[in-house]
């Protein structure tokens, strides 16, 4: 059992995000396209859907989608995809297959979950009005006890986390099916996070089952024209005031893009003092990539 030691001033300071991205949910995604059986134990009709439907979709990837599930586990194994520029020696690839299948089992169902994210970050807000912040605790997940002043994760490995005053992010997850999960520093808060199932994630999918679009569209919702300009301008790690130069904005307008594309795990900021210097992740990278090999053949629907 993994214990979590709260303090007056971490209740004080527990804060709640609407997910980490989209690129987060692909590896939560990832790991339950390749799950046998589903955490109830029987075969819920609408994963099973999702699940036909993005195998189809995935065309020639599928091969590469089904090696990479039975040579690892997504997660914990692609975790460090979401905060590293580049792996570790001991974990191979995987990048190009994650985005790959983001692509088509993540982005077309994306408005949708990130709204049935946004309500239950609002659903549990009003809850810790109402009856308190220990109540949300105590609500996250079967899988997690609230015994005061220690939040108890069951099932996971022994271990201890004090918090120490800093507080605490609790993400919600739409495609995170054996959860809950912890982890020690969150990229963008450095927060220690813990993220937990919504059961509501599956019916946000049963809505927009059938409703894709072209992957172009989708991008385009989701990155942007300047925003992919943004990461033609980080290929070289550059400050906010710099890349507001390269691309002819703002500053306000480059500190926003690159915080939508650190949101997406597309980009890591490390601040010292008043300064930001933005670089791209190892899935900015193969994006960027992607889009250069996309360019030079004409194939827009390879950009990712």
């Amino acid at each position: 059992m993994l214990k979590i030691f709260f303090t007056l001033e971490d209740l004080a300071r527990l804060r709640m995000t609407s997910g980490l991205g989209p690129v987060a949910e692909g590896i939560f995604a990832l790991d339950a396209f390749g799950a046998r059986r589903d955490p109830a134990g029987y075969r819920d009709p609408v994963l099973a859907k999702w699940r036909r439907s993005t195998a189809l979709r995935l065309g020639d990837r599928l091969g590469d989608v089904r090696s990479l599930v039975q040579e690892r586990r997504p997660v914990p194994d692609l975790l460090w995809l979401l905060g590293r520029r580049s792996r570790p020696v001991a974990a191979g690839g995987g990048e190009d297959v994650v985005f790959a299948f983001c692509r088509v089992a993540v982005l077309p169902h994306w408005s949708r979950v990130q709204s049935t994210l946004e309500s239950e970050r609002e659903r549990r807000g009003r809850r810790a009005i109402v009856d308190g912040v220990e109540s949300v605790l105590a609500s996250l997940s079967p899988r997690l006890r609230w015994n005061p002043p220690v939040l108890e994760v069951l099932d996971a490995p022994d271990g201890e986390i004090g918090l120490g005053g800093r507080g605490m992010l609790l993400c919600p997850s739409a495609f995170l099916l054996d959860g809950p999960l912890v982890i020690p520093r969150e990229r963008e808060t450095g927060l220690p996070a813990v993220i937990f199932p919504i059961q509501s994630g599956a019916y946000a999918l049963a809505h927009s089952a059938d409703d894709w679009e072209p992957s172009e569209q989708v991008l385009a919702a989701l990155i942007g024209a300047t925003r992919s300009a943004a990461l033609f301008a980080l290929t070289e790690s550059c400050t906010t005031g710099v890349l507001a130069q390269r691309l002819g904005i703002s500053l306000a307008g480059a500190s926003k893009h690159a915080t939508v594309l650190r949101k997406a795990g597309l980009v890591t900021t490390t601040r010292t003092r008043n300064t930001a210097l933005h670089t791209l992740t190892s899935l900015g990278v193969a994006l960027l990539q992607r889009e250069l090999v996309g360019a030079s053949t004409g194939d827009v629907a390879r950009v990712v």
